[in-house]
């Protein structure tokens, strides 16, 4: 078992940057694959990208491709999303979630293959 917390969403302007954290609070960190997705007002949660435990192997949705990076640190049992070149269409609250399914050097792009959530970290991208 393990508790996600976010951290790092704030108001931004658009062209800015922004480092997201999320700890994972638990045994075994490194043996989950990890997740961002966001949820817009009125829209559905959004996959954002994913890591996988072993590896390093990543993917990212279409709409972040080239300015999003995620990244992690086992010994810090932290996953980082860094976003640059934000836009407003960016604005949501950004969701941490990890999974131990499948192997090391998987990672998963849709919400039903996540078992852990975080509560979520928000992000408004605003002049």
């Amino acid at each position: 078992q393990v508790q996600l917390v976010e951290s790092g969403g704030q108001l931004v302007q658009p062209g800015g940057s922004l480092n997201l954290s999320c700890v994972g609070i638990g045994r075994m960190f490194g043996s989950y694959a990890m997740g961002w997705f966001r949820q817009a007002p009125g829209k559905e949660r959004e996959f954002v990208a994913a890591i996988s435990r072993a590896i390093g192997a990543t993917g990212y949705g279409d709409s972040v491709k080239g300015r999003f990076t995620i990244s992690r640190d086992n010994a810090k049992n932290t996953v980082y999303l860094q976003m640059n070149n934000l836009v407003p269409e960016d604005t949501a609250a950004y969701y941490c979630a990890a999974t131990r399914r499948g192997g090391g050097g998987f990672y998963y792009n849709r919400e039903d293959e996540y078992e852990h959530w975080g509560q979520g970290t928000q992000v408004t991208v605003s002049s």
